[in-house]
């Protein structure tokens, strides 16, 4: 097994509960900031913070970060990252991010830069010329802010805030994510009764009674990691139990 760095972004105000959650899962190397907070580990950790956080929005594996003022610091930059560690010769990796308030403005051309500098990387490490991409998705997800770019992958797929309970329905008024929060600001985790006046579509009980059951957060969910070569089955399988 080897140790990853991981990011898990969240709501604004939120990554003291989040980063509390993590502690009471035994999450090592816990570190908040803006609107998301870190954590280190292992695929073990990896498959347990998919499972069970309840406040994350997704589980992303932080490759690195870096200053990057110009198209040719950010291709250097993202070549060295070790992109091989995860990514196949037949895999997928699509490249999607945001810029702000940084020198390098322009989303496509950077997604562009990124690809090609992800290409190089495995080119060099697979001595093949093309990648068919057929395989396992492995999105890449980059961010720009002040010139300070920062790269991960998303292991989780669709958004954690997406428990699978509510199928049927339409979109509720507060988002599952920001429901668990409450539950766990005010303790209602740990309360014998929940009462609700306003209760509406009823997330902050459905939320309340899977926290106080200790019940994960979500229903036949599957992760964008459950078909990664590089994390075996068993490890999911071990956190399920």
């Amino acid at each position: 097994m080897r140790e990853m760095t991981f990011a898990a972004p969240c709501h604004f105000g939120l990554e003291s509960v989040l980063a509390g959650e993590m502690r009471r899962l035994d999450l090592e190397g816990v570190s908040a900031a803006d609107g998301r907070v870190l954590f280190k580990g292992d695929e073990h950790a990896l498959a347990r913070a998919n499972l069970c956080l309840r406040t994350a929005e997704r589980v992303l594996v932080l490759l690195g970060e870096f200053e990057a003022k110009t198209f040719t610091e950010l291709f250097d930059q993202v070549r060295q990252l070790p992109f091989e560690e995860f990514i196949g010769r037949q895999d997928a990796f699509p490249v999607k991010g945001h810029s702000n308030k940084s020198q390098l403005h322009s989303v496509p051309d950077c997604q562009s830069i990124i690809k090609k500098a992800i290409v190089e990387r495995l080119k060099s490490h697979y001595h093949i010329g093309w990648f068919e991409e057929t395989g396992a998705t492995f999105q890449v997800q980059f961010t720009l802010r002040r010139d300070e770019a920062t790269l991960l992958i998303d292991t989780s797929g669709a958004g954690l805030h997406k428990r699978g309970y509510r199928q049927n329905a339409g979109g509720a008024p507060i988002k599952e994510t920001l429901a668990a929060a409450m539950v766990d600001l005010t303790r209602a985790r740990n309360a014998a009764h929940v009462y609700d006046p306003c209760c509406g579509s009823g997330t902050l009980l459905i939320e309340a009674a899977l926290a106080a059951k200790r019940i994960a957060p979500g229903i036949r969910r599957r992760f964008t990691f459950m078909d990664w070569d590089c994390v075996p089955d068993e490890v999911w399988r071990a956190e399920r139990t």
